[in-house]
């Protein structure tokens, strides 16, 4: 309950630049977080520092107190042509790895597809050591290059088919050459999946452990993918839900054994990052798999089941587990206009980032969050708390996005935060004490 005295608004004194990016749930903020970046990539957070990789100029670029630093923290030279270049980054501690195609100067022949493992010193990334290497023939696609560490800190990474054609691409010859797999790095270890076309995401569930990837079709069906124990997502044979006769005409390789996609667009999409939100920011999606994709700017959103091993959905469309042409995806599709999504990551305050390739930034949402009781005679700042206007309905304070509150000297604020929510739309609403009392 708010009782009021006397209050006087003071309307709108800013006007807030509005991203072209929207999600669906109206009580998120999605702003641009930082601009200027150059095809930017993957980004990972080293406290609250942001590490953002470029991937056609091989610099590892540094986000400090929300301001992008002129200075490079690390420059690489990487052959950039297709999708070759600075790629992928996890972070451990101080140590921060990064898979990247090499070459001796930006543009020229790759060298091969490496992970290196760096030591940050707050400044800079120093003391390179070689983790990994992969090849980077034939290409110039298909190089995967997403980095993810599990709860236990091993380090993994995903590889696409090179254009190569082995038994890791379930045929009958070629001797496997680590293409096509998801593999740990560090410490050494084996492969967990195989017959993998083209990803750019993957991920550990941070509740049950489980590992999931997203991967890109050719012309029809991309694809998400649980990567169960000795995965054989089923490339070159196989994309997208497979009949049985397709399963039994893949030859075999070891122990690995196909596993059918928990979800599959028909028309490609080029999905990206796969993300599992762990944060007490976003409660109402903590049973929620975001993907971003690259065709379209989408930001899509899928359900998980109890065990938390597949998506459930509501609409008929999609009960067989595919988008067909022609079929509903509201039930799916979150948030659009974010351009070629490559990365979504949660910061270190708990709100999510989104890194986008062709437009140059990454995007922030900010979530509703319950205001604190102010003391008194302080200021409160509700950059990220609830209310649609400056009005009063029933007993409660609605103020405008960039409106200021000012409570004139003399007069009093007598507010019960009981049971008190404020939101603010889309950033910036103040409410200012300013020689009145806040009781």
């Amino acid at each position: 309950m708010i009782k009021i005295v006397l209050i006087l608004f003071v309307l709108i004194i800013s006007v807030q630049n509005v991203s072209a990016a929207t999600v669906q749930d109206s009580t998120l903020i999605v702003e641009e977080f930082v601009t200027g970046l150059s095809s930017p990539t993957s980004i990972s957070f080293i406290g609250s520092d942001i590490l953002v990789l470029q991937k056609n100029d091989g610099k590892v670029r540094l986000i400090q107190n929300g301001v992008l630093q002129a200075n490079d923290v690390l420059d690489l030279p990487v052959s950039n042509n297709s999708e070759r270049g600075l790629l992928g980054i996890e972070t451990v501690g101080t140590d921060v790895y990064l898979f990247f195609t090499e070459a001796l100067i930006d543009g020229g022949s790759p060298i091969g597809n490496h992970v290196y493992k760096y030591f940050w010193n707050s400044t800079h990334l120093v003391n390179p050591v070689l983790i990994k290497n992969f090849t980077a023939t034939p290409g110039p696609n298909h190089n995967g290059g997403v980095l993810t560490k599990d709860q236990n800190d091993n380090v993994f990474a995903i590889i696409g088919d090179l254009n190569r054609d082995g038994k890791l691409q379930n045929y009958l010859t070629g001797e496997p050459d680590d293409t096509s797999v998801i593999l740990q790095v560090d410490p050494p270890g084996s492969i967990i999946g195989m017959g993998i076309r083209n990803s750019f995401g993957l991920a550990i569930d941070p509740v049950t452990g489980n590992m999931w990837d997203t991967e890109n079709g050719p012309q029809t069906f991309d694809e998400v993918n649980l990567i169960s124990p000795n995965f054989n997502s089923g490339w070159e044979v196989i994309m997208g839900p497979a009949t049985q006769e397709q399963i039994n005409s893949l030859p075999g390789f070891e122990s690995f054994v196909y596993s059918q996609p928990e979800f599959s667009w028909e028309d490609t999409v080029a999905p990206t990052s796969i993300f599992f939100i762990d944060s007490p920011s976003f409660p109402n999606y903590s049973n929620n798999v975001f993907v971003g994709d690259c065709n379209n700017g989408n930001l899509y959103k899928f359900t998980l089941n109890q065990a938390r091993d597949s998506f459930v959905f509501s609409h008929p469309d999609l009960l067989d587990l595919v988008l067909d042409e022609g079929d509903d995806a509201t039930e799916i599709e979150f948030g659009t206009g974010f351009g070629c999504i490559t990365d979504i990551e949660m910061g270190q305050d708990g709100f999510l980032y989104v890194s986008s390739l062709g437009n140059g930034i990454i995007y922030k949402i900010i979530p509703p969050e319950i205001c604190s009781p102010p003391d008194n005679g302080t200021w409160i700042v509700v950059t990220s708390c609830t209310l649609n206007s400056y009005e009063i309905i029933n007993g409660n304070v609605f103020v405008q996005s960039g409106a200021t509150l000012i409570i004139p000297d003399g007069f009093t604020l007598d507010i019960d935060f009981t049971n008190f929510n404020l939101t603010v739309q889309s950033g910036g609403g103040v409410l200012i004490k300013s020689g009145g009392m806040i009781t």
